[in-house]
């Protein structure tokens, strides 16, 4: 049975909720908590720091930290610059180029590990992982880059970091490492899979290199759901190979290249009190545009195909739009609209959380004949029962989200 991990992709150190729901999980005994570099541009790692703050070290160490680090998917490194003065024939450039990645490659995940450990306050990382490795490869595919070619690259990468991850290991600053990646969820056929049956014989490899005893990679981390199932073939391969299994985005599942959030939303109570108070307002010349603006939205509150296409929507076309409209109205009147827009704005997105999960309840009832439990409830349980899942990663952003979560585990 596997085990919940608190997931901090949206978590951010300003919002005292997102504090909060972090305290409550350490308090509640949660036993992992799963972050990066990048979420919140370092913000989620502030985060965690600032709920430790209130726990002794006992309790502390009862909490594994799991962080990422991200340099495989930059590129730039490939284009490097040889100066022709120093360098006189095509094998130079290889080693020379080699040497310059490997060089350069190592001291940025030094960095970024540096950076991490300070923003978390600690001394060390339980775990490290390579973040999205897989963007090298697609990086190569848009270049035209032969199959094979670029996965013996991709190899390469993974190789070298696996060295600097194993000195990471044996100097102290992390207890082991692994990888996290969409691609192990892609069928094998895809080009933007990634084959992980040499991963423990590249970190063997890297082990010998450093002149560790044994390796230290231990963890993958993948997308596995209710829909999406391929990732659970590597899931079951690395269980094989002795790793954990580390289960991300258990709510937010694609299917027939559409994005679905499987979750339930309630019907806003009071989205129509305050859609009718704007649009009274808006009924003159000066505000024609934005009354315009709110009888479409309210007639296509239905369309969105799930809930992250409306925010993307609200922030690209639905703001400036109304930004735009307000700057005819004066400093007061401007104001004044604002407030009935946030009641508005608050309410409508309620409305199309409930419109898309009537879509996707309907869409995918397959998955969900045999489960008469909400969606969020089916899909972890889901989770829950696949044996070579070991953690669950789900974002928690209130405490109630907490106490929801963990007592499906009981």
């Amino acid at each position: 049975m596997s085990n919940f991990a608190f997931g901090t992709y949206r978590i951010s150190d300003i919002n005292p909720q997102h504090i909060e729901a972090l305290k409550e999980a350490i308090e509640s005994g949660i036993e992992m908590i799963d972050t990066s570099s990048n979420y919140m541009d370092g913000g989620a790692e502030r985060a965690i720091a600032i709920a430790f703050r209130e726990f002794d070290e006992d309790k502390k160490d009862q909490v594994e930290i799991v962080s990422k680090f991200g340099y495989l998917q930059g590129t730039n490194l490939l284009n490097y610059k040889e100066d022709p003065s120093i360098i006189e024939n095509e094998k130079e450039v290889v080693k020379y180029s080699d040497e310059c990645y490997h060089s350069i490659a190592k001291s940025f995940m030094h960095e970024q590990l540096s950076a991490s450990l300070q923003r978390l306050e600690m001394q060390r990382i339980d775990c490290y992982l390579i973040h999205n490795p897989e963007y090298y490869i697609l990086d190569a595919i848009n270049r035209g880059m032969d199959k094979d070619e670029r996965l013996d690259e991709m190899y390469r990468r993974l190789q070298e970091a696996f060295v600097g991850l194993e000195e990471e290991v044996k100097s102290g600053r992390i207890g082991s490492y692994g990888i996290s990646s969409n691609s192990f969820s892609l069928p094998r056929a895809s080009d933007e899979f990634l084959p992980y049956e040499d991963l423990p014989t590249l970190a063997y490899n890297a082990a010998m290199i450093v002149g560790n005893r044994t390796h230290s990679f231990t963890t993958i981390e993948l997308p596995i759901n209710i829909l999406e199932r391929d990732g659970l073939k590597c899931a079951s391969w690395a269980k094989k190979n002795g790793l954990r299994v580390l289960a991300n985005r258990p709510l937010n599942a694609k299917y027939n290249e559409m994005m679905y959030r499987l979750a339930d939303y309630d019907e806003s109570k009071d989205y129509y009190t305050y859609f009718n108070e704007l649009m009274e307002v808006c009924d003159n010349e000066a505000l024609r545009p934005l009354y315009n603006l709110l009888e479409q939205l309210d007639a296509t509150k239905h369309k969105f195909g799930w809930i992250g296409d409306y925010d993307l929507f609200l922030f690209t076309q639905i703001i400036p739009h109304m930004r735009k409209t307000l700057q005819k109205v004066d400093e007061e009147s401007s104001r004044t609209m604002l407030d009935f827009i946030d009641l508005f704005l608050i309410e409508y997105r309620k409305m199309v959380a409930h419109e898309c999960a009537k879509r996707t309840r309907a869409e995918l009832k397959e998955f969900f004949k045999e489960c008469s439990a909400t969606m969020p409830e089916c899909s972890l349980k889901f989770l829950i029962n696949s044996e070579n899942v070991d953690y669950i990663l789900v974002g928690m952003r209130k405490s109630s989200y907490v106490h929801e979560i963990l007592s499906l585990d009981r």
